[in-house]
């Protein structure tokens, strides 16, 4: 019998050391996305921001550093879901093989939006040569707007409900992070989803306050997994705690 416990303990031991790493790796890779993102859209904003760009001097050496940083952004969410999926398909497998493909999803649509740049980049090294230049503005035109939809279905939408309320859901359900965090990111997932659908339907417009203050929430529980699962997930500090937690919650009923 205390062989069979010991070989226990040693099995429990090691799921715990490897939930640590998945979950280090998981929260790296929520700090890298986090600021990929940020980075990314700083940088190429001069093809976004200026209508004349495809016809003018350009800054594509900037543009292209920050599609880099869109690239290093997929990688990262990809990570996450695969990084998670182990410790989340315990509380629920559905659920979070969903996670996963929503990230997918995502990164699809966040790949659409780089092709849309790069052409853009292609187009205004090449315009002198290709005859009309009102076409080929409005061709640039075109290719941005296309991006620009990318980006609200994608980091927008689809990541408001997977990595918002699915994921939101998921960690509530397994205690993995405090329930008011939680509850946090479901609620922001909903207001930036929300959020494109009032775009979607002209109620305001993408970079409006309205949408700003919709993606607040969501930034915050990012920003939030990424120091939680890097520092206090599955570390021996969080197990105690959870420990004294559940003895507390058994010792109430027989005091009462």
């Amino acid at each position: 019998m205390s062989t069979d416990r010991m070989s226990t303990d040693r099995l429990s031991t090691d799921r715990l050391s490897t939930d640590r790493r998945r979950a280090l790796t998981a929260g790296v890779l929520f700090l890298v996305t986090f600021v990929t993102a940020i980075a990314g859209v700083q940088l190429y904003a001069p093809v976004l921001d200026d209508p004349g760009y495809v016809l003018g001097a350009g800054t594509d050496t900037r543009v292209l550093l920050g599609i880099l940083c869109e690239a290093a952004l997929i990688a990262a969410n990809l990570g996450t879901a695969l990084a998670l999926f182990p410790i989340l398909r315990r509380r629920s497998e559905g659920l979070a093989l969903g996670y996963v493909v929503a990230r997918i999803m995502e990164c699809v649509l966040i790949a659409i939006g780089m092709l849309c740049l790069l052409t853009v980049v292609t187009l205004r090294g090449q315009a002198a040569g290709l005859g009309d230049q009102e076409v080929v503005a409005v061709s640039a035109h075109t290719l941005v707007v296309l991006r620009n939809w990318t980006f609200l279905l994608g980091p927008g939408f689809v990541a408001g409900l997977g990595n918002g309320v699915l994921l939101g859901w998921l960690l509530l359900r397994s205690g993995l992070v405090p329930r008011g965090m939680a509850i946090v990111g479901m609620i922001g997932g909903s207001l930036v989803a929300l959020s494109g659908i009032g775009v979607l339907f002209g109620f305001w417009g993408q970079g409006s306050p309205i949408s700003a203050i919709a993606t607040l929430p969501e930034i915050v529980w990012e920003a939030f997994l990424g120091i939680f699962f890097s520092v206090v997930a599955f570390t021996p500090r969080q197990r105690a705690r959870a420990a004294r937690r559940a003895a507390g919650e058994r010792a109430q009923p027989s005091a009462a």
